[in-house]
C-alpha cells in the first residue's frame, strides 16, 4: 500500500515501516509482581508449591471452604485480592459484573474460566533488596509503596520460576553480589525476571543490574545452571536510571540465545526479555479461539490486526484469511512480529510501524477494502480517533478483544453510534484471584444479534 511509509520488505514480503515511536505498555498490570509466602532461608526452596502437591490442595481447600486467605502476605502485596474467595465465587462475580456492563448491548455468553486456576503466570518478576539486618531479600513491592514484601513462592506464579528466583538469592552472598539500594544508589542486582514457555518448557532468566559488570559472570552462570539445568538462556539487562521501570535499554546475552520460544494456537512465537506475551497461555488459547470463531473467516478476507504487538492474533488468523495486515506503534514489537512470521513461514501477512488510527485513515484514503478488523488495545481502551477511522473504513465485522470491560463499554457506545451492533460477547478469566477480566466482542453493521 503506497503512501503508508517506506517499508522494508523481508524474504516473504513482510512490510516494516521505520517511523513513529514506542506506544504505552500494553498491559501495565501484567508486569506487576505477585503475592506469595514468607521466605525460607537457604539456597534452594523447600516445599515448592505445585497444583498437584498436597500443600496447594490444602491451600485451595482452605480458601474454598473457609474463605480465609491461604497466602500470609496477600493483604500487603495486593496482587491477588480475591485469594480468599473460592474460584466458583470469583467466576460468578466476574460474570455478574460483565453481564451488567454489557446489558445495553445484549446478553453475553457464559464466562470461560480455568480448570486449574493456580500457578498460571508464566512471567514472574522479583525485586531484590536488604532487610534491616542487611540480609538479602527478594519479593514484591507492597501495594502503593516501594517497601519490599519478602516472598518465596506464590499461588498464581509459575512454581519453577519462583524456585529459580530463590536459588539466585541464595547464590548472591558467595559471589559477593549486593542487591541494589534505591536510597543510597549502592549495590548491583535490582530485579530478576523469569519467563517460561508453557508449551516448550524453555526458560529465560533476566538479571537486571545497576551496572553492566556481573562479578565472576561465568562461574555464576555455571552455579545457577548446576542448580537449574532446565534454564535455556540468561540475559543481563542494565538499568542504571532512577525509574520505576523494571527493564533498562541495554542487554547482554550471557548464556543461550537470548530468547525463548512458545507455541500458541499452533504458531511458534519468539519471546525476548521485553516482548509482550500473554502471561496465561492456557486461557489465551481460549481467548483467541473465541476471537477466530467470532471473525467467521472463510479464506477470502482482508484482515487488519490493530495494536498487533508481536503479531500473535494476525499470525493465528493468517491461515484463515487471504491477506493480513498488522499495525503497531512499538518498533521493537514489530521486529518480533516479522521474526515470528518468518519463523512460522507465513507469507500473506505484512506489519507496519505506525499509529493504528492514522494507518486506518490512510487505508481509507487509498480505498482499501477491509473485511475484518481485530483490535486488542491497552487497558485505556482505543482512542476516539481510531474508532472514527474504523467507522470510516466500514469493515464488515469488528472483533474487539478487551482487557478492561469499562473502557470496552465506552468504545462500544461510539461504534454503536456509527452503525455497528454487538452480535456476541464473552468474558474470559485470564487472571484468577484478581478482579481483572478479558473479553471478546463481535460487532457488525445492522441489527443486534442478541
Amino acid at each position: 500500500m503506497s503512501g503508508m511509509g517506506a517499508k522494508q520488505t523481508g524474504n516473504a514480503g513482510y512490510g516494516v515501516d521505520k517511523n513513529k515511536e514506542d506506544k504505552k505498555d500494553k498491559k501495565a498490570f501484567s508486569d506487576a509482581p505477585r503475592p506469595g509466602q514468607k521466605p525460607r532461608s537457604g539456597k534452594g526452596r523447600q516445599g515448592r508449591q505445585n497444583i498437584r502437591n498436597p500443600e496447594d490442595k490444602r491451600a485451595r481447600q482452605q480458601s474454598q471452604n473457609t474463605g480465609k486467605k491461604p497466602c500470609p502476605v496477600a493483604s500487603k502485596c495486593g496482587g491477588c485480592k480475591w485469594i480468599g474467595k473460592s474460584y466458583e465465587e470469583q467466576l460468578a462475580m466476574k460474570a455478574t459484573q460483565f453481564r451488567r456492563l454489557m446489558e445495553p448491548f445484549g446478553k453475553p455468553e457464559s464466562i470461560i474460566g480455568m480448570e486449574q486456576p493456580l500457578h498460571y503466570r508464566n512471567k514472574v518478576h522479583a525485586v531484590f533488596g536488604e532487610d534491616k539486618w542487611h540480609n538479602t531479600i527478594s519479593g514484591t513491592y507492597e501495594e502503593k509503596s516501594h517497601k519490599i514484601v519478602p516472598l518465596d513462592s506464590c499461588l498464581i506464579e509459575n512454581a519453577k520460576a519462583d524456585e529459580i528466583i530463590v536459588s539466585i538469592r541464595g547464590l548472591l552472598k558467595s559471589f559477593k553480589i549486593r542487591p541494589y539500594n534505591e536510597d543510597t544508589d549502592f549495590g548491583l542486582l535490582r530485579h530478576v525476571l523469569v519467563r517460561v514457555g508453557y508449551a516448550t518448557g524453555q526458560i529465560m532468566v533476566v538479571l537486571v543490574l545497576a551496572s553492566p559488570i556481573l562479578p565472576s559472570r561465568n562461574n555464576f552462570v555455571k552455579a545457577l545452571l548446576k542448580l537449574h539445568p532446565e534454564i535455556t538462556t540468561i540475559v543481563v539487562n542494565v538499568n542504571n536510571r532512577s525509574t520505576s521501570m523494571v527493564l533498562g535499554d541495554k542487554e547482554q546475552v550471557i548464556y543461550g540465545k537470548g530468547y525463548i520460544e512458545d507455541v500458541l494456537c499452533g504458531r511458534t512465537f519468539r519471546i525476548s526479555p521485553k516482548s509482550f506475551y500473554q502471561v496465561n497461555p492456557v486461557q489465551t488459547e481460549k481467548l483467541y479461539g473465541k476471537a477466530m470463531e467470532y471473525a467467521q473467516l472463510t479464506g477470502q478476507e482482508t484482515v487488519l490486526d490493530a495494536y498487533c504487538g508481536t503479531g500473535t492474533i494476525g499470525l493465528i488468523a493468517s491461515d484463515r484469511a487471504a491477506q493480513v495486515i498488522g499495525v503497531e506503534l512499538n518498533p521493537d514489537a514489530v521486529r518480533d512480529a516479522v521474526t515470528n512470521a518468518r519463523r512460522n513461514q507465513v507469507s500473506n501477512i505484512q506489519f507496519y510501524t505506525n499509529d493504528a488510527g492514522q494507518f486506518l485513515l490512510e487505508m481509507a484514503t487509498q480505498e482499501v477494502k477491509l473485511d475484518v478488523l481485530f483490535l486488542d488495545p491497552p487497558r485505556s481502551g482505543s482512542s476516539e480517533e481510531f474508532l472514527r477511522a474504523a467507522l470510516t473504513m466500514k469493515p464488515e465485522r469488528i472483533v474487539y478483544i478487551s482487557c478492561n470491560p469499562e473502557t470496552l463499554v465506552r468504545d462500544l457506545r461510539i461504534l454503536r453510534k456509527g452503525g455497528y451492533q454487538v452480535q456476541k460477547s464473552v468474558g474470559v478469566d485470564m487472571f484468577p484471584f484478581t478482579d481483572n477480566l478479558e473479553s471478546v466482542c463481535l460487532l457488525s453493521r445492522g441489527h443486534a444479534g442478541h
